[in-house]
């Protein structure tokens, strides 16, 4: 397995260096002739109609300096001392919005845009600091945001938004060794993941198998550090307008580039470099852009460390996006990512793996491409329509070869060369999608909100898989061997080879509606409609939430809703063309409890029960065959306490139950799902002792994951000079691995010299390991 830090102890004491501007544009722009501090610019507008605030009231708390908005929502403060502030925003009738750890550079204009909500007059006592949409009674009540600096500061983390999101209550990072997520007791391919408002399916790299697709995803994100602007999760009872993902919800917003000067920060460690662009365009006056480029190499770090057995993994990721006010009304984004990567590991790493612990040789390349074009309209005063068209493409070509060793039954090698196939199994796979996404959004009266919507995608896949000789799995079930007197499974090719083309016409059309019956009750119906042309079904699917605030603070919450999934599209790429997989249907319900407390604390306590049928299953008579036996369901608890980034320190602490049984009609009965872990348990503390210096800590502990039971056989072969074992897999998942557990630690500190920021920061992984 790739990079598998569960066989290699190793503790990454990583140092990396940050740099924040050092590079100031002159021509319509702040110089350095004309200032000698920094400054602030920016808009604040409605948080649901996006129109701007006449008016409003900004203040840096700790200066007292402040403004307030012109006709077109916009603002000024200049002479701001360089140094971080925390602002305070407000206006009549809306509540008002506290925004921490606000860097201003000097000789540099800070560019904000703050959006605020209208004060339903339930929490008149209460600032409110979460961001954008976290307190939004349209959105789920166990809705999570994440802020830029939120996201860079999280231990552990290295700015990689789903190694932060893994600190969420019922939110499964495979233990902290992959970065992506499993929500609620379901896989990591569940979830719906929209970035820019353009849906995305794969958005990791390095996958723990190196040619086959791994359960538990990939181990980075293809978002390099301070990309993301701002995040939000809901963990279930999403709303219509998201679907043919059934688990949970992320939405990703790229940052967006610096209106009135440059910005560029990089960042420099043992994997590689990442650079990063803010500011205007220079094309046109009215566009800004933000680019980043990132490249990582293990070449240096597994050198260092003595792990040169591990292979050689690479990748990349490169992310540009323009932004455009054509005029009060249209803004125009454009964005563009590509995301290659590479694996090899050749004879050398085999020979340097002293235990053969993988004998495998696999080479490959993969790439990731997104090209969109996002256009938002303001209509009239109180409606949004939004017009997406994006292309996105994934590409993998694999080789992969096998090493044979013989030891005999002291362990002792035969011979100090090893013979080996290169390649023994190949695969061409593609992925290409074009779609459309047009959104419209208004209210009828002062206390609704509407949402129609339609999707509609052209899917093409191909993949082409071919296993060259013979192969040998020495870990089995009994009933997958086609004699049952041997300990090991031949692998021919009928059961590896596929070859597959193809192309499918998608849809689907949503609507919901939310109303405040009054100050204290709200209700927030839909329903979506998706059509499959793989599937060659239409579904519909109601989804409802409803909220009562008790008092003042503390509020209750009903959500239910019928969820379908598209079969993962490498699935429908490995069927025979005349066989089909169904739509998964998940059935989800959740009750929940929120209590607002003084100085930005949050309370959340949630109980869900998940209905899983027609799930994707695949065979254990080892053919690639999949069918929708799989049934079952899922149940647990989720308990929060959050403090959010404000002032000196944040943090959060989560504990979770859950119970997940899975039963695939194929013999072996009810079962642990993979990603059922009925304890979980996650601390994290920030804390910033002076403009300076921050600390951090996050700790982690979990139920360890099922896991089979199994027998050890030995001289399989009957084979004195070629002593093998093999290992019969007991039952499905009766047992489990070790308890989870780790402690993540990091130290920031700033200084300035001349123009140029500077953060180091020491950031350990799981010190406990």
């Amino acid at each position: 397995m790739l990079l598998d830090y569960n066989n290699y102890k190793i503790i990454k004491f990583i140092i990396k260096l940050i740099l924040i501007p050092f590079l100031t544009f002159e021509g319509g722009m702040l110089n350095a002739q004309q200032y000698t501090k920094g400054a602030i610019k920016g808009s604040i507008i409605d948080e649901k109609t996006k129109q701007p605030l006449i008016g409003a009231n900004i203040q840096i708390i700790e200066t007292k300096q402040g403004a307030i908005t012109d006709t077109s929502g916009n603002f000024s403060i200049n002479n701001v001392v360089a140094g971080n502030y925390t602002f305070q925003v407000s206006y009549a009738g809306y509540l008002t919005k506290i925004i921490p750890d606000q860097s201003v550079l000097k000789d540099k204009i800070l560019s904000v845009t703050v959006e605020l909500s209208e004060d339903d007059k339930i929490l008149p006592e209460i600032q409110v600091q979460s961001f954008r949409y976290e307190n939004n009674k349209m959105k789920p009540i166990s809705t999570f945001s994440f802020s830029r600096d939120e996201i860079s500061l999280n231990p552990g983390a290295q700015g990689d938004i789903f190694r932060a999101i893994g600190m969420l209550p019922g939110v499964t990072s495979s233990g902290g060794i992959y970065s992506a997520i499993a929500v609620r007791g379901q896989g990591v391919r569940d979830n719906v993941y929209m970035v820019d408002d353009i849906p995305l399916t794969e958005v990791g790299h390095l996958e723990g198998n190196s040619f086959f697709n791994d359960p538990n995803g990939g181990r980075f994100s293809i978002f390099a550090p301070r990309v993301i602007d701002n995040a939000v999760f809901q963990g279930g009872a999403f709303g219509a307008e998201f679907g043919r993902r059934s688990a949970s919800y992320l939405g990703l917003g790229i940052k967006e580039g610096n209106k009135e000067n440059i910005i560029i920060d990089g960042q420099v460690d043992l994997l590689g470099i990442t650079l990063n662009y803010d500011g205007p365009s220079y094309f046109n006056k009215k566009t800004t852009m933000f680019i980043s480029g990132r490249y990582q190499n293990f070449y240096p770090l597994v050198n260092l460390v003595g792990l040169q057995n591990l292979g050689l993994p690479s990748y990349g990721d490169f992310i540009l996006k323009t932004t455009t006010e054509i005029n009060s009304k249209n803004k125009l984004s454009i964005l563009a990512m590509v995301c290659p990567e590479s694996f090899v590991r050749n004879m050398d790493n085999v020979y340097a793996d002293k235990e053969l612990n993988l004998l495998y040789l696999p080479n490959f390349k993969r790439n990731k491409i997104v090209i969109g074009a996002n256009m938002r309209t303001l209509v009239k005063k109180k409606g949004i329509w939004k017009n997406i068209l994006y292309f996105t493409n994934y590409t993998s070509n694999v080789n992969v070869g096998k090493a044979y060793p013989k030891k005999d039954s002291t362990g002792t090698l035969k011979n100090t060369t090893y013979n080996f196939i290169n390649p023994i199994q190949t695969q061409e796979y593609n992925e290409n999608k074009w779609g459309y996404r047009s959104v419209f959004e208004t209210s009828v009266l002062k206390n609704d909100r509407i949402t129609i919507g339609i999707e509609a995608d052209i899917l093409q896949l191909f993949n082409n898989r071919k296993l060259l000789v013979n192969d040998t799995n020495f870990v089995f079930r009994r009933n997958q061997l086609l004699d049952s007197t041997q300990n090991f499974q031949v692998i021919t090719p009928n059961l590896v080879n596929s070859n597959f083309k193809d192309y499918f016409l998608n849809s689907s059309a949503f609507i919901s509606y939310f109303i405040e019956l009054s100050n204290r009750l709200s209700i927030n119906v839909g329903i979506r409609a998706d059509y499959s042309n793989f599937s060659k079904q239409i579904v519909v699917a109601p989804r409802g939430n409803i909220s009562y605030y008790l008092n003042d603070n503390n509020s209750l919450s009903f959500g239910l809703g019928i969820y379908y999934q598209d079969p993962v599209y490498s699935d429908i790429a490995d069927l025979p063309q005349e066989n089909i997989l169904k739509m998964e249907r998940v059935e989800q319900y959740i009750f929940s409890y929120k209590s607002y407390l003084p100085n930005d604390f949050k309370i959340m306590i949630e109980g869900w029960y998940k209905g899983f049928n027609n799930m994707v299953t695949t065979p254990i008579n080892g053919s690639i065959l999949r069918n929708n036996n799989g049934k079952g369901f899922g149940k647990g608890i989720d308990v929060s306490l959050t403090k959010r980034l404000n002032k000196n320190w944040h943090g959060i602490i989560s504990y979770s139950y859950m119970e997940v049984k899975r039963n695939d009609q194929d013999g072996l009965g009810e079962y642990n799902f993979a990603f059922s872990q009925p304890h979980q348990i996650n601390l994290m503390l920030s804390y910033q002792v002076n403009k300076r210096m921050s600390l951090s800590g996050k700790y982690r502990y979990a139920t360890g994951r099922p896991t089979d039971n199994y027998q050890i056989y030995t001289n399989i072969l009957n084979n004195g000079n070629n002593y093998l074992y093999g290992m019969e897999l007991l039952g499905r998942n009766q047992g489990r691995l070790p308890y989870f557990s780790s402690l993540d630690i990091r130290i920031n500190y700033a200084f300035h010299l001349k123009k140029i920021k500077f953060t180091t920061f020491f950031d350990v992984v799981n010190i406990l390991n």
